[in-house]
């Protein structure tokens, strides 16, 4: 069972006022280099009675991104439900969810394929996502799904971003975070090499 330190428990404490679970959990996991999941931390911040004062719900009169479109979801047609055999809580295509990382989930076919709004949204205006690279909110707003907002980036990029801190309240400053995500990888790179070519010697 892990077990929080004193110090771990004050960083989530002093950490977790305006931010969502997975951004805690990427920060808390590289300060302290451990691999933590959005459960736990999740877990975590509602047994100890923590509040982000993030308000994560879906508002109402909020309309689904697709309505009025034609239905553009590959696959799932073959396991629909047929008419009149629907359980009570059965939920149309193209409903919304909040899953548990706070992102909205999009349902895409029956019985129960979900995907997250914001991947739907950029690869309807760009094309699949190529391996290795996630989509983040340029303004850190989970709930603005302008396509100018949804940026591509890959996995190490984040995880820089992350550690420093670089993913802003503003899409534009967030993209110059990107460049300077680059350049602290490219600094660290040249550390390594210069400490592996001493050890050579």
């Amino acid at each position: 069972m892990f077990r929080y330190t004193p110090e771990q428990a004050e960083f989530i404490k002093e950490n977790v006022k305006g931010r969502y679970i997975p951004e805690l959990t990427d920060m808390f996991n590289d300060r302290f280099g451990t691999d933590r999941k959005p459960s736990h931390m999740r877990a975590y911040v509602k047994n100890n009675k923590l509040k982000s004062g993030i308000d994560a719900r879906i508002k109402p009169g909020n309309v689904p991104f697709n309505k009025g479109e034609k239905k553009e979801w590959i696959g799932g047609e073959a396991t629909q439900f047929k008419k009149g055999h629907k359980p009570h809580n059965y939920v149309r295509v193209g409903s919304e969810r909040i899953n548990g990382d706070d992102y909205v989930d999009v349902k895409i076919a029956d019985p129960n394929k979900w995907r997250g709004k914001h991947l739907l949204v950029w690869e309807k205006n760009n094309g699949p996502i190529p391996k290795g690279y996630v989509i983040i909110f340029g303004d850190g707003n989970r709930r603005n799904f302008d396509p100018n907002n949804l940026i591509l980036i890959s996995r190490g990029q984040l995880a820089i971003m992350n550690k420093n801190g670089l993913i802003q309240n503003n899409a534009d400053l967030t993209r110059t975070g990107i460049i300077m995500a680059d350049i602290y990888r490219k600094i660290g790179e040249r550390k390594r090499s210069k400490r592996r070519g001493r050890r050579s010697k």
